[in-house]
């Protein structure tokens, strides 16, 4: 799930305060005796803190603070009108001490280890009347989200994302920020808050992220809403709503370029309205399920053509034919990614492919795809993660697959694929870093004088046929950390570069073989946390072990 739109708070900040992060030119204004002294303050208050990049070191009494790093002041006034210490690994106590900086426009103190009284998030905080972005996100806040909050009628941007304890039982001061544009709630428990989207429709937000927030339902009658002309971007994701997906409220907002609802604990159920066809704004669409309950009219999807990133995992039980994907041509097409697993999809892999030579990650595993991987493949260049696993694709792998300059993670296990493997399919995948071939009748034959032109991190051939030698090909693969070659006829003695070569490897199964001789005298130098050999001619003895080996099975 992408990250609320720093973008977003980019703009909000150059929009509502340019001054605040413009360089300070020699002759600007120094900073205030007792805004220095707030910062100071400010700064006695942490407690702990690595300070790694040296920020808080540059704050000294005798320097003028408007120079202070993370802190930025109006060129013309010299008051302090951002601060900005996120990521700093800071902990300790919010000083109200910010109080003295009557001027502040901008505060960032997230993810820190920051927080207010008892652990809270301070009530101060709404006493700042002239903030216009406050980001508190990641911190380890606990307690009730403070209703001070709405004394912030200027704000703009406010982002409270918690990964901690904090909740809301009344959201009604969010309707005293006439001029917000982006809040996120992420994680903070709003289970009590049965008006919640009154709340939020009486704003002009273009970006809400309410994800995870244990919301029960989006169902509401709204008749009158700000967000139907404004509101661009809209993550419910991670909730519990349990409800028609077609009665939720936010279907007649036309404007919206992105839309989550992942992983409702699979609560939304039944066909998509009918307003989604009419939605053609929409950039990115994710309704990653969980339970297989929904259906979808051919029309709803097939003139979103500004769609980038389509997300329906696990959503339907009944099928979902190629022909309901978005119609566009070649020059409209804008689908980045399509990711459709787990809905038992049928026909051709060519026709789920179509023309979408623009496609970046394509995920259609678990389905009953059938046919052979068409040559065309070799057209879509920009594929980066290539996910057909679990269907039951025949044939052989076309060598055109070499064209796949940028493809980093390629899975085709668990079909019924067979043919021979060769450097002609390989030589080309240079950015290769997962390659997961198990369970089919495939041959891998690779010189063994070959060197790939890639490093691998995981490399998965179980049930492949990769003997009767032991592939030298893999010693080059220096960064492995999983290795599956099980059940793949190797009768060799491992060779002298094995603990070397996978001296990174963690996970390591070369079981069901005939491997015979020795283990390598030198395993203990290896990262090994698993290690699986039963059922080969292993003989001799055990030699020392790696420290962390917590599985082995010999």
């Amino acid at each position: 799930m992408p990250p609320p739109n720093s973008l977003l708070l980019l703009a909000v900040l150059l929009a509502a305060s340019p001054h605040a992060l413009a360089q300070q030119p020699p002759a600007a204004a120094a900073c205030t005796p007792q805004e220095r002294d707030a910062l100071l303050a400010f700064k006695q208050g942490i407690t702990i803190s690595s300070d790694a990049a040296g920020l808080l070191a540059s704050w000294r009494r005798k320097e003028d603070c408007c120079r202070w790093r993370g802190v930025r002041c109006s060129n013309r006034t010299g008051h302090v009108v951002a601060l900005n210490l996120r990521g700093q690994e800071l902990a300790g106590e919010i000083s109200p001490s910010l109080l003295s900086l009557p001027h502040l426009e901008h505060l960032d103190l997230s993810s820190n280890s920051l927080v207010g009284p008892a652990g809270s998030i301070p009530e101060f905080l709404g006493s700042l009347r002239n903030l216009r972005c406050l980001n508190l996100s990641g911190m380890p806040f606990s307690g009730e989200v403070p209703p001070h909050l709405g004394n912030l009628s200027k704000l703009h941007y406010l982002d409270l994302s918690s990964y901690a304890n904090v909740y809301s039982e009344d959201l009604s001061w969010l309707t005293r920020l006439p001029l917000l544009r982006f809040l996120s709630l992420i994680f903070v428990d709003l289970s009590m808050v049965s008006d919640w989207a009154h709340a939020v429709n009486a704003l002009p937000l273009r970006s809400l992220h309410l994800e995870g927030c244990s919301l029960k339902s989006a169902n509401q009658s709204l008749p009158h809403s700000n967000l139907t002309t404004t509101l661009e971007v809209l993550n419910l994701g991670v909730n519990k709503f349990d409800q028609p997906v077609a009665s939720c409220w936010f279907w007649n907002l036309t404007r919206l370029k992105r839309l989550y609802l992942d992983y409702n604990n699979g609560g939304l159920y039944g066909p998509f309205p009918d307003a989604l066809g009419g939605m053609v704004s929409l950039q990115e669409l994710s309704f990653s399920a969980g339970r297989n309950t929904m259906s979808m009219a051919s029309a709803h999807l097939k003139n979103l053509c500004n769609l980038r990133f389509l997300y329906l995992d696990n959503c339907f039980s009944n099928g979902f034919e190629a022909e309901r994907l978005p119609q566009c041509s070649s020059s409209s097409n804008k689908l980045q990614e399509l990711r459709l697993s787990g809905n038992q999809l049928t026909g051709p892999l060519a026709d789920w492919m179509g023309h979408r030579t623009s496609l970046v990650i394509l995920d259609l595993g678990f389905n009953k795809i059938t046919g052979p991987i068409p040559e065309v493949i070799g057209r879509f260049t920009d594929l980066k993660a290539l996910y057909l696993f679990g269907n039951h694709l025949t044939g052989h792998v076309p060598p055109e697959i070499r064209n796949l300059a940028n493809l980093t993670w390629l899975d085709l296990s668990e079909n019924h694929l067979n043919g021979l493997i060769t450097e002609q399919h390989l030589h080309g995948l240079k950015s290769l870093q997962h390659v997961i071939l198990s369970h089919n009748q495939l041959e891998i034959v690779v010189d063994s004088e070959w060197v790939p032109p890639f490093r691998l991190q995981e490399a998965r051939f179980a049930s492949c046929q990769m003997g009767p030698l032991f592939p030298a090909w893999l010693k080059w693969q220096v960064d492995l950390t999983h290795l599956d070659i099980s059940s793949t006829r190797i009768t060799d003695r491992f060779p002298d570069w094995f603990s070397s070569s996978f001296s990174k490897v963690t996970y390591l199964d070369i079981s069901n073989n005939r491997i015979s001789g020795a283990l390598p005298k030198n395993m203990g130098n290896m990262s090994l946390g698993a290690l699986y050999s039963s059922s080969n001619n292993i003989s001799g003895r055990i030699p020392q072990l790696p420290r962390n080996l917590g599985t082995l099975d010999i």
